[in-house]
């Protein structure tokens, strides 16, 4: 029988979560790359190797935490007391990541990328445990969306407020970024991190915990062996990470393309807003999009959106600034759609591998699944980095700025805009392919419940 609805408390407090997580992914991908290059002289491949690394540590990190959460036992459950841990460690490598390096040039990137490093780290712990909490609070198909509504609403808040705030704050003087401003938004965004995420501990304490099989002991090959095993989340690992790859490397983009096509640094505040704007009002249309014309189409509207808004981008430099906001809002409204769709899919994978295997392993998927979120975030740096770099894209400090050659001012313009959207219709052929539906999951589950009878 379908789980009964949620609480709107253990909603928030599950949601309240995605402000840590919404703010840590945006934040570093937004600002860390430009950060290196423009106020330390990193030079761009170098730079984009320094936020990449750390982030391609999740691939065995990630998977890790997520075999631990499903062995352990503990009055908090299984999965709470990594988010503690993850929601206490990772504020204070933040700040130390953007305090200041001590040394410029390719020591600084090494300084850098030790301190993300340790950030990094420190939000596994957190965020696996987190993805896979959905599918042990409730097995309802359309449950899950409603849960992940809070969730994506909150993401969104955290992403509009943390894209908008942490610029304005950087340039708090009003001019070129300063080593000042980046202190004071590493301290604001900080505390931030800390608030939603160990709020996120208290505010699940009463969530249920749908009785699963006993987590299955699998190391890494087992981890990869289960995948796939699960095609369905293989489809949805594939799209996704085409979605990802492409929102990477818009946002390590968006201060490239605000300081350098549009000319005007602050720009990237308001382009994050109408980017991010759309998520914050239409995600329950969103949610009703995908009830009437189900998951699969809906996502696949929301990847042609994205595309169509990242094709247009292109064409900036000819139509001017109102019409860069335009285009990136359409690439909002299809961005919102996106982040839900995702995380209500990928508890849909999770609920399937259960009825088929009757293994609980919930932590197994989704540690998979977040290091190649990441890994393809940070990817989007590392490719945007090499661009630049091979484009001739000149490194500086904020007190010796320098003038661009129009290859470099080119090379943002086709990979901060139309690389994302030429990505985003690779995402679509997965999307396609992709055939996991609600009317499935019920037989599915019917099936399993004939098969194998409640027990006292």
């Amino acid at each position: 029988m379908p789980s009964a609805s949620l609480p709107r408390s253990l909603r928030v407090g599950y949601g309240i979560g995605s402000f840590g997580a919404g703010t840590f992914n945006t934040v570093p991908g937004l600002l860390l790359l430009y950060y290196m290059t423009n106020a330390l002289g990193v030079p761009a491949g170098l730079a984009g190797l320094a936020v990449f690394l750390p982030k391609a540590w999740d691939l065995f990190i990630n998977p890790y935490v997520g075999r631990l959460s499903d062995r352990t036992v503990s009055r908090h459950g299984a999965r709470r007391p990594y988010i503690l841990a993850g929601g206490i460690l990772l504020p204070p490598a933040f700040v130390l990541t953007f305090a200041g390096s001590p040394v410029t040039g390719a020591p600084a990137a090494l300084y850098v990328g030790g301190c993300f490093f340790l950030a990094a780290t420190a939000f596994a712990l957190f965020e696996v445990p987190y993805k896979a909490m959905p599918a042990e609070m409730t097995d309802d198909y359309h449950e899950q969306s409603a849960l992940l509504t809070w969730r994506i609403g909150f993401l969104g808040l955290a992403i509009l407020l943390s894209g908008g705030l942490a610029p304005a704050l950087v340039n708090i003087d009003g001019g070129e970024p300063t080593f000042a401003g980046y202190r004071l938004m590493a301290l604001v965004i900080g505390l931030v991190l800390l608030v939603a995420m160990v709020g996120t501990f208290f505010g699940t304490g009463e969530a249920p915990q749908i009785r699963r099989s006993e987590a299955e002991h699998v190391g890494l090959r087992g981890q990869l062996a289960a995948a796939r095993g699960n095609r369905p989340f293989l489809l949805l690992v594939a799209l996704s990470a085409m979605q990802m790859l492409a929102a990477g490397i818009m946002l390590a983009g968006a201060p490239y393309f605000a300081s350098y096509v549009l000319e005007n640094t602050s720009a990237v505040t308001t382009l994050f807003l109408a980017l991010i704007g759309p998520m914050v009002v239409l995600m329950p249309a969103w949610v009703r999009v995908s009830r009437r014309f189900d998951k699969r189409a809906s996502m696949a509207v929301s990847s042609l959106l994205f595309m169509v808004g990242g094709m247009g981008l292109g064409l900036t430099q000819t139509f001017g600034s109102l019409y860069a906001h335009v285009c990136v809002m359409v690439m909002g409204v299809g961005y919102a759609g996106i982040q839900l769709l995702q995380l209500s899919m990928l508890a849909d994978t999770l609920i399937y591998d259960e009825l088929r295997s009757g293994k609980r392993r919930a932590g197994v998927f989704t540690g998979l699944w977040t290091a190649i979120e990441t890994v393809m975030l940070a990817l989007g740096a590392l490719v945007l980095g090499w661009i630049l770099a091979a484009a001739g894209f000149i490194s500086s400090e904020p007190d010796e700025p320098v003038a661009q050659p129009d290859s470099a001012i080119d090379a943002i313009v086709i990979g901060g805009a139309l690389a994302p959207a030429i990505l985003m219709s690779v995402a679509i052929v997965c999307t396609l392919r992709y055939d996991l539906t609600g009317d499935r999951l019920t037989d599915l589950r019917k099936t399993r419940s004939d098969a194998v009878p409640d027990t006292p």
